[in-house]
């Protein structure tokens, strides 16, 4: 029999389980029968077990399902107007760099580079922004 795995993640699903224990998917389960062909002798008959996706689409490949779930559109617009200060830097999981902005807010070239960050954050596809960041969307 084929081993059960999660839509989102692919990770290994136990059979009967409702969500995935690694991203917290909820799976729909669905027990389907077979009928047995009446020529041959009547035999128990076992359900296969089918999961569903609800909700959000699979992940691409090169995604790991252990990455944080971060929202594009949010690091954009952090950066867009808190640039300068490196706050999108902590939302998206790097404090080194938000430190860094932080020290050089005063020269204005974080905020200048943020502005531009922010407008590839929004302008970038799903998956560049996913790999670049080391994140999985909403």
């Amino acid at each position: 029999m084929a081993e059960n795995v999660c839509p989102q993640c692919g990770a290994p699903v136990s059979p009967g389980s409702l969500e995935c224990k690694f991203c917290g998917e909820k799976l729909v389960v669905q027990n389907t029968v077979y009928q047995q062909p009446q020529m041959q002798q009547p035999q128990m008959q076992q359900p296969q077990i089918i999961i569903q996706n609800v909700g959000q689409p699979v992940n691409a490949p090169g995604v790991n399902p252990a990455w944080p779930i971060k929202s594009k559109v949010v690091a954009g617009i952090l950066a867009i107007f808190l640039g300068g200060l490196g706050i999108h830097k902590f939302y998206l999981g790097k404090p080194g760099m938000g430190i860094l902005y932080i020290v050089f807010s005063w020269s204005l070239i974080p905020a200048i580079v943020g502005f531009i960050e922010g407008i590839i954050y929004l302008c970038s596809s799903d998956l560049d922004f996913q790999l670049k960041n080391n994140v999985r969307l909403q």
